[in-house]
C-alpha cells in the first residue's frame, strides 16, 4: 500500500472533494482519483460515495480514514520532536474547546502564548463536552476545555477552575426586581423562556439536573450548539442564559448583562477543566500550549 495513496485519500476524506485534495496536494485530480481507486481496488470495497458535490465517505471509507487521521497527526507529532531535537521549537497543536471561552478567556491565553512562542501554530475548535471528548479519545485534538466533562478513566485533568454557574438577563430584566441580595431561586424561572445550550454539553446537563429537582419544566425558547447565541438572545430580550461569570465578565462590566446567582446546590459548581488524554506522549508545541493554559486557570481563582 502506497504512502502517497494514504494520502491523497486522507485529504479528499478531510476535504470532502477530490477536486480540493488536489489543490491542497499540488497535483492534478486525476491524480487523486487514481490513487483512491487503487485503494478501493486493494481493499475490495468502495471508500467514496462520489456526486457533482464531491465525496463522502462510505462505512468502509470511514473506518480508513480513522486510521489514516491518527497515522498523520503521529507523523505530525514525529515531525516536532525531530524539531526538537534541532532545537527549532516550532509546531502546531489541536485545542478543543467550549465556545463560551472564546470572548474572554481564551483571546488572552492566544496572545500571551504567541508572545512566547511565535513558531508554533494552533488550530482551535468548539464544540460541545461530549465532542470534545470524543476529539480527545479519538487522536483528533492534543488539549481539551470542557465544562462539567465525565470522569473517564482515559481522560486526565490537568487544571480545573470551578464557580456557579449564574443566570444571565438583560438590564431591567423583570427578574432583578424578583432577586434577593442578588439571587434568585430556581422556581422564580417559571413564566420566563430559556435560552440553552444542547444536551451534549456539560453545561446543559447541570441545568437540566437543577430543574428536574424541582420538578420544573419551564419554557425554552432556544435549543442550540452555540454559547455565544445563548448570551446574545440573553442580552437583547427576556430569555434567560446561563454562564459561569467569569465568561461574561467585560459584558457585565459594560452593563450589557447582568447576571444573578441561583440558590441551588446543583449551580453551584460549574467546573472548566484542561484536560489531556492519558496515554498520549505530547509534543513540545502541546507542551507549551499546556504550560500556558494553566497559568491562566490558576489567575481565574485569584
Amino acid at each position: 500500500m502506497e504512502f502517497t495513496a494514504l494520502k491523497y485519500f486522507h485529504e479528499s476524506a478531510r476535504t470532502g472533494s477530490i477536486r480540493r485534495a488536489s489543490e491542497v496536494l499540488h497535483v492534478t485530480p486525476s491524480s487523486v482519483s487514481r490513487a483512491v481507486s487503487a485503494l478501493e481496488h486493494e481493499f475490495g470495497a468502495p471508500l467514496f460515495e462520489r456526486s457533482r458535490k464531491g465525496v463522502r465517505l462510505t462505512a468502509a471509507g470511514t473506518l480508513l480514514a480513522r486510521q489514516t487521521q491518527r497515522m498523520f497527526r503521529d507523523l505530525d507529532r514525529v515531525r516536532d520532536s525531530i524539531d526538537d531535537l534541532r532545537g527549532l521549537h516550532r509546531g502546531r497543536v489541536t485545542l478543543y474547546g467550549a465556545e463560551g471561552l472564546v470572548a474572554e478567556f481564551l483571546p488572552k491565553v492566544i496572545n500571551d502564548f504567541h508572545d512566547k512562542h511565535p513558531q508554533i501554530g494552533f488550530d482551535l475548535h468548539f464544540d460541545s463536552t461530549d465532542a470534545i471528548v470524543s476529539a480527545l479519545v479519538d487522536d483528533v485534538a492534543d488539549i481539551g476545555i470542557t465544562f462539567n466533562g465525565p470522569q473517564r478513566s482515559d481522560i486526565v485533568t490537568v487544571a480545573e477552575h470551578s464557580e456557579p454557574l449564574h443566570c444571565l438577563v438583560r438590564p431591567g430584566h423583570a427578574l432583578e426586581n424578583v432577586a434577593r441580595d442578588g439571587c434568585i431561586t430556581v422556581g422564580d424561572l417559571l413564566g420566563y423562556p430559556l435560552a440553552l445550550p444542547e444536551t451534549s454539553f456539560g453545561m446543559r446537563r447541570m441545568i437540566d439536573t437543577a430543574l428536574s429537582q424541582e420538578s420544573l419544566r419551564p419554557e425554552m425558547v432556544v435549543n442550540t450548539n452555540s454559547l455565544e447565541l445563548t448570551k446574545r438572545v440573553a442580552m437583547n430580550g427576556d430569555a434567560v442564559g446561563f454562564m459561569p461569570g467569569f465568561m461574561v465578565t467585560d459584558d457585565i462590566a459594560a452593563g450589557r448583562l447582568r447576571a444573578l446567582k441561583l440558590d441551588s446546590p446543583a449551580f453551584r459548581d460549574a467546573r472548566v477543566t484542561l484536560c489531556l488524554h492519558r496515554d498520549r506522549e505530547l509534543s513540545f508545541a502541546a507542551k507549551a500550549l499546556t504550560a500556558v493554559l494553566k497559568e491562566h486557570f490558576e489567575a481565574l481563582g485569584q
